[in-house]
């Protein structure tokens, strides 16, 4: 695997960590407004939650969930079944994993293909969150960079000397 490509997906990845840690913040700060909220309501004080926190949420999820999957391919952290596979020759299994993978690459290119589209569609409806008023469209972008990352990944893996082990 090419040093760069790993640089770039884990540092694509960070982001998404990065992302994670602020959902579980914004979270957090929700719910302890729900709480305090709940505790002083009976004495006449009222304590909001955020506004927006649903569509933040929602949007930063969709970001965070998808900027994991290079990083996942880039270390073969992927669900694979040796059990069965195991026994086979290695070159079996060469020729298997390859196969796998450029599976992937086009399943990995449909996807962002398929995201273009809804980001296309999105942007033509003008979809708008229901609280913050954002843009939705934006947000489809860093989820379409992960499938082309994803599909560059196994891509270069596939062409490797050693796709496994």
């Amino acid at each position: 695997m090419h040093a760069f490509l790993q640089r770039i997906a884990g540092g694509w990845a960070f982001l998404g960590g990065v992302l994670v840690i602020a959902i579980v913040l914004v979270t957090a700060v929700n719910v302890g407004a729900f709480l305090l909220d709940s505790l002083l309501k009976p004495m006449g004080i009222f304590v909001p939650g955020l506004p927006g926190y649903e569509d933040f949420v929602r949007l930063a999820i969709s970001v965070a969930a998808l900027s994991f999957f290079p990083y996942c391919q880039v270390r073969r952290g992927h669900v694979s079944v040796e059990l069965f596979v195991q026994h086979f020759p290695p070159t079996l299994q060469n020729i298997l994993d390859r196969m796998w993978l450029l599976c992937t690459v086009f399943v990995a290119l449909f996807l962002g293909y398929w995201m273009i589209q809804g980001m296309l569609e999105t942007r033509a409806d003008h979809a708008m969150t229901s609280i913050l008023g954002w843009d939705e469209w934006p947000w489809y972008i860093p989820g379409i960079i992960s499938m082309a990352l994803w599909a560059l990944v196994c891509l270069i893996q596939t062409f490797e000397r050693k796709t496994h082990g």
